[in-house]
Formats: C-alpha cells, sequence, structure tokens
C-alpha cells in the first residue's frame, strides 16, 4: 500500500513538473465577484466625444459617489459618476498634467496628486481647492516641494502623508493645515528606504502601509515613521486600500518586471489578513488602483482605459441559450 501511495505521490510532482495542472489556485481562494468592464462609458451617460484615457485612479464618497482620474485629451481630468456610473460632473482642464492618485478623506474632500506638475492639491466634492502643495512645474525635495508624488494617506486626527515617490523615494507628514511635520526615506531597499513608493493606506492602529513598488514589497511604519516590519511575498503592489473595518486590499503584480512588461495587465486583487500578510483571497484584474465602497464594492482604475467595479456575486453554472 505504501508503495502505492508513493508511486501516486511520484506521479503527481511529476506531472506538475511537467506543467499538469496548466491552471494554479488562486492563492488564498478564489474571491467570488462579477465585474463591470466599462464602469461610467455604459451607459453613455459623458458629453459627447468624451471617453477615459489612461485611467490612473479611482476613489468613493460616503454617498457612493465615483471619482475618477484619467490621462486622456477630451474630458476632464476628474470625473464624477454616480454608483452605477452615471456622469455627474467633472473638472480639472488646465490644472493637471498627469493625474496620478485621487483619494476620497474622511470628510469628504477628494485629494490628487500629479507626477507632472509635481503637486497634490485638495478639493471640494464639486472641484474648488481648498489646499495645493508643490509648486507647479517644479521639481524639488525641501519642505515646499515635491519630485513625482504619488498617493495621500490621512490620520483620524487629520494629518496626512504623501508617498513623494518617483523622483525623491521618500514620505512626507503634514499637519491638516498643510504644514510639514516631518519626513523619512532615501532611494535603497533597507527598511525605510523606497524603491518608488507608489501608494498607501492607514489603518485603526496608527500603521501606514507604504507600497515599495519596485522593491517588491509593503513596508509598515508607525505615525512618527518608525519601521515596524514589511512583506515582501506580496509582489509589486500597485493600489493599497484599508476599509473602516480594518480590511485591506490590494491590486498588484508577481513582480516590478512583470508589471513594467505587461503595463500592469496580469495584475491580481487580493485581500490581505491585516495581522500577519496573509493571503485570504484573490482573483485576476489588471489594474494600477483600487478602493472600496462602503458598499464593498471594488474600484480597480485601470491603464488600459477601463474603471472595473467588482460587487459580490457568482455564477454557479452557466446560463442556457
Amino acid at each position: 500500500m505504501r508503495a502505492v501511495h508513493l508511486l501516486i505521490a511520484l506521479y503527481s510532482v511529476a506531472m506538475t513538473l511537467n506543467g499538469q495542472p496548466g491552471w494554479y489556485p488562486h492563492e488564498g481562494g478564489q474571491l467570488k465577484y462579477r465585474v463591470n468592464i466599462r464602469f461610467g462609458q455604459e451607459p453613455e451617460t459623458m458629453p459627447a466625444g468624451w471617453t477615459f484615457g489612461r485611467v490612473s485612479g479611482v476613489a468613493t464618497d460616503a454617498a457612493g459617489r465615483v471619482y475618477v482620474a484619467h490621462r486622456g485629451v477630451h474630458a476632464d481630468p476628474i470625473l464624477v459618476f454616480d454608483s452605477q456610473g452615471k456622469y455627474l460632473r467633472s473638472w480639472g482642464k488646465g490644472i493637471f498634467g498627469s493625474p496620478h492618485a485621487v483619494r476620497v478623506d474622511p470628510e469628504g474632500n477628494v485629494w490628487t496628486t500629479d507626477t507632472v506638475t509635481h503637486q497634490v492639491i485638495k478639493f471640494t466634492p464639486e472641484g474648488m481647492p481648498l489646499l495645493t502643495l508643490g509648486v507647479k512645474g517644479q521639481a524639488g525635495a525641501d519642505q515646499k516641494t515635491f519630485n513625482r508624488p504619488t498617493d495621500v494617506a490621512f490620520t483620524p486626527a487629520g494629518d496626512f502623508f504623501v508617498s513623494d515617490g518617483y523622483g525623491n523615494s521618500r514620505v512626507v507628514k503634514f499637519s491638516r493645515d498643510g504644514n510639514c511635520l516631518l519626513e523619512w526615506g532615501r532611494r535603497g531597499s533597507g527598511p525605510g528606504e523606497f524603491n518608488l513608493p507608489h501608494a498607501m493606506a492607514v489603518d485603526s492602529k496608527s500603521r501606514l502601509y507604504v507600497s515599495d513598488r519596485e522593491n517588491n514589497r509593503i513596508q509598515v511604519f508607525d505615525f512618527s515613521g518608525k519601521f515596524l516590519h514589511q512583506w515582501t511575498r506580496l509582489g509589486a503592489t500597485q493600489g493599497v486600500f484599508i476599509t473602516p473595518k480594518d480590511e485591506l486590499w490590494i491590486v498588484t503584480h508577481r513582480s516590478n518586471i512583470e508589471n513594467i512588461t505587461y503595463d500592469t495587465l496580469a495584475g491580481r486583487i487580493m485581500r490581505i489578513d491585516l495581522e500577519t500578510g496573509k493571503i485570504l483571497g484573490s482573483m485576476e484584474s489588471p489594474g494600477h488602483w483600487l478602493d472600496v465602497s462602503a458598499k464593498g464594492e471594488i474600484f480597480i482604475a485601470s491603464l488600459t482605459g477601463n474603471v472595473f467595479r467588482f460587487y459580490p456575486g457568482w455564477v454557479d453554472q452557466m446560463p442556457g441559450r
């Protein structure tokens, strides 16, 4: 009997080494969602001639409105939709060079980063500027300038962090009124160093999670910039989002090389346990940015020119035709 079991085990190993089975299981088990692949474009409610360019950011607010940052030619850079994808309003012509992130803070304000103008801007939900950080068109590394900033994350007290980003490889913390409080980071691969801090999120235990994308890791810090730990098995993470219930979601790629080679196409959405970094579930999706709505829907901004809306549901069998 032992010989039979051994032969079966050896056969299974041999088949795996020879490429069988051809499909590998989803890490942590498959997340069972359905998807709307053309959110904001079907139904066609945007002004005539408007379509998405490369979509870099997406965010939702407490009322279910969806804010989309894109790099198209005709449509305004920031577009606002209702929860079903109906166009509501837009803004931003002449303000942006290349919008990167869009975030909604706990008070409902809309924040953007721009990797060409080197600015971080806080808007009302209607698009009126409230606060501008950085000097337009001027790259720098002091308390008043950025070099291609990528993201913003907010503390419960109203302070906020900026990942500064493609050029400076640092994180900067500001008071709620925009005064610089501290900064840390330089280019490298050691603890507290970065090779492109790309996205960030904050949990309820005053921890900041930073996607150190080109180092294929997520680093975790306290609010004073002290390094706590890191996860190196989640790949080159593009987008990071933590819900009010401390549910951590990411959109990631196997490695930074795969990410750049496939231009964000070969990605996966993953739900991660905050305390251990364990993958709780995953599913395929291209993507550059991620947001989870109050209803639990997952929105993905894709550089393919799409916004994907994933919503709970599954098809157990193909319907009759």
